[in-house]
């Protein structure tokens, strides 16, 4: 699939636009990275792996003088103050943040340990918000910027035996909504994408099982399972100066989805009809 941003710079807006994107090692992040690239910005890949940010930033010789690679730890104030830092030297200040960096885990919550809760919460939550306040105030002393922030279906819809995961995804999007009135009037835009089913390093595991796939194919209406270049696409638009009136808004990204429900609920004499086996008259 082509990226959106490919030979498409002008109508996003986004040529020398400077980047933060975190958890820029993983498979969605990385490719939110590439794209905003490819669309002609100056992207930061932050991420606790240093190694791994060494790998990506190597390997994108095309793009020279644009990355900069920072090992950030989110959980930690110091950390991403310090990564803050590092950008606006470098660059000047963000114009846009990407919270992508995020934990999964799977775990009841009736046996669920609390420096595991705490622990997921501190990536998943406690890092946006880190995040944004280090990278917003650049913002607000340059006059304005955008925040895209990478929450879940299961911000909406609770997904079980996965520790504080919907929890923290649910405080992403009220956290974004808060942050597009608070900084609204300092020209700051706050906006969530929320991915439903995605393909990605760590959820592939899942996928290795053909009748697993198969079955979760089925039930989105698309008829596919969304890739990171899904979710990228639509952090760009966001982004861009084409959402320019658009925050404290979330765009789900889930191939329909959300709207099959109803139609997965046995109801006699409701079934889809298989007219190709229908006579003609």
């Amino acid at each position: 699939m082509a990226r959106l941003g490919s030979g498409d710079d002008g109508w996003l807006g986004l040529a020398d636009r400077i980047c933060v994107v975190t958890g820029a090692g993983g498979g969605i992040g990385f490719e939110i990275a590439a794209q905003l690239l490819d669309a002609g910005a100056r992207v930061a890949l932050l991420d606790s792996d240093a190694q791994r940010l060494e790998e990506l930033a190597t390997g994108l010789p095309e793009h020279a003088g644009r990355v900069l690679a920072i090992r950030c730890d989110v959980t930690d104030p110091l950390s991403v103050q310090a990564a803050a830092d590092q950008v606006e030297k470098t660059w000047g200040a963000a114009e846009l943040l990407v919270n992508n960096a995020a934990a999964l885990y799977a775990d009841a919550l009736m046996d669920i340990a609390i420096d595991k809760w705490n622990q997921l919460l501190s990536v998943n939550l406690t890092g946006y918000l880190l995040c944004a306040q280090a990278f917003g105030r650049q913002m607000i002393a340059h006059g304005g910027g955008a925040m895209v922030h990478i929450a879940s279906i299961s911000a909406s819809i609770p997904q079980p035996y996965s520790g504080s995961y919907s929890v923290s995804k649910a405080g992403v999007k009220m956290l974004s909504q808060l942050l597009a009135v608070e900084l609204g009037e300092h020209g700051v835009r706050s906006n969530v994408v929320s991915p439903a089913m995605i393909r990605t390093p760590m959820s592939e595991g899942i996928y290795q099982d053909p009748a697993v796939r198969q079955r979760r194919e089925q039930i989105v209406p698309a008829g596919r399972i969304s890739t990171p270049s899904d979710i990228a696409g639509a952090v760009l638009f966001l982004s861009s100066d084409r959402a320019s009136y658009i925050s404290g808004q979330e765009l789900l990204i889930d191939g329909g989805l959300t709207q099959a429900w109803l139609g997965m609920i046995p109801r006699p004499g409701f079934e889809k009809k298989d007219t190709a086996a229908q006579p003609t008259a």
